[in-house]
């Protein structure tokens, strides 16, 4: 009788065993192993974000995140399993418009559809009574230039509780550009100008320097001046500032993506402080000591910050603080004048007759006329007029960059229009 239990529980032990062998084989085969294995591409979520948020906004790297951009929306399945391309992503640029900047505004978004050569995402703010005129004019324009960007007007907003103290810093609304990566939160990346900013190149070359970001960088700007000893910040400002001259804002790439995921080093607390964390209390502390408003604020966030700033040449910010008392951009001696700024109000007195040529002569300029003989040959004849002047006395860089653009658009100008 004992030699049968025993041979029982053989028996048993051996089928455990083998039971336990087979579905072994077949979890492998059916999750890791052979030839049915399945592969979930999970993209990379930047530090300190949820994976919720990674999601939306992408990886940190702009360069990286062009490339998972087209990787992912710009490849379609066809039929037969073959691949089809859509166009590349558009750039994206932001501006403020309030009061009297409407033209100024329209004007400037000429000269960056102009010449620009990938598609433009605009993101325009405005007070609510300026709505309806930029909607307007930009719908007014011809079909092949409305073809090249897509546009949406926004609602000048700020933080409810602190809203007033926002709005009235330096210039109406000025400050709406600290709060675009709160706002914007569905956009990587963008391009900041002001209302008075005028393109002579194509943005796609402004729009270049996010690839150039290492992996602290977050944001791009020009020196405030050239030479310290005649410098604003050097010889005024009572705050701390960036570099030797301090930076103008005036032209502002942002990696908004990283900018709401970093935490901030100040002077206010031991721990770094995010984006929507640090701007009310850095207010608070320096609003008696600031004349420039955001700039300062700007100024301040990357003194303490200055690993996290890519800074391009004073030809990419243009100003008659560069001509005014003699050149002191030798970048733009060089190669003429990328981004023309016309701050203080010169493209609408007398006082800087250079810079209101430009303005005019691309104010004036109508969609479908050659470019050349339009725009660029009677702005020539302008500045000649303006050799009075220590701006005008040099006037070949306000036209050596503008004359390349022209001339690539009129090559790649449709027929028919």
């Amino acid at each position: 009788m004992r030699r049968y239990i025993r041979a029982l529980m053989l028996c048993t032990v051996f089928a455990v065993f083998s039971g336990l062998y087979v579905y072994s084989k077949l979890f492998d085969s059916d999750g890791n192993g052979g030839n049915g294995a399945k592969r979930i591409f999970i993209p990379p979520r930047a530090p300190g974000a949820r994976r919720g948020a990674a999601d939306k906004t992408g990886p940190q790297s702009p360069h990286w995140y062009n490339r998972y951009i087209m990787r992912q929306r710009g490849q379609v399945e066809a039929g037969g399993g073959s691949i089809q391309s859509r166009p590349e992503p558009p750039m994206h640029l932001a501006v403020v418009a309030c009061g009297e900047r409407l033209e100024e505004t329209l004007t400037m978004i000429k000269s960056a559809v102009l010449l620009s050569i990938k598609s433009l995402c605009l993101h325009i703010f405005a007070e609510d009574q300026l709505h309806a005129s930029f909607m307007e004019a930009l719908e007014s324009w011809p079909g092949f230039v409305r073809s090249r960007f897509n546009y949406t007007v926004y609602s000048i907003s700020f933080p409810s509780e602190n809203a007033a103290e926002w709005k009235k810093l330096f210039k109406p609304c000025a400050s709406q550009r600290l709060f675009l990566p709160l706002i914007l939160k569905h956009v990587d990346s963008i391009v900041y100008v002001d209302s008075d900013i005028l393109f002579l190149q194509p943005v796609d070359q402004l729009w270049a320097f996010l690839s150039q970001f290492n992996s602290s960088q977050l944001a791009a700007m020009a020196p405030e001046h050239e030479e310290p000893r005649i410098a604003w910040y050097t010889r005024f400002a009572r705050h701390p500032f960036y570099g030797r001259t301090g930076i103008n804002s005036g032209v502002m790439i942002m990696n908004m993506t990283r900018m709401r995921n970093m935490f901030f080093k100040n002077d206010m607390t031991l721990v770094g402080l995010r984006w929507e964390e640090l701007l009310m209390p850095l207010l608070q502390k320096y609003k008696l000591n600031i004349t420039w408003g955001d700039q300062d604020l700007l100024n301040i966030i990357f003194h303490h910050n200055p690993e996290s700033l890519l800074e391009f040449p004073c030809q990419w910010n243009y100003r008659p603080d560069h001509c005014i008392y003699g050149s002191n951009c030798a970048s733009a001696e060089e190669d003429g004048i990328y981004i023309l700024h016309g701050n203080r109000g010169v493209y609408h007195d007398h006082k800087q007759p250079a810079f209101r040529a430009v303005y005019e002569a691309i104010r004036k300029y109508s969609f479908g006329a050659d470019p050349l003989n339009s725009l660029l040959t009677p702005l020539e004849d302008e500045l000649l007029k303006t050799t009075h002047t220590y701006c005008g006395k040099s006037h070949a860089p306000f036209t050596k960059k503008l004359a390349h653009s022209l001339a690539n658009i009129n090559r790649k100008a449709p027929s028919g229009r």
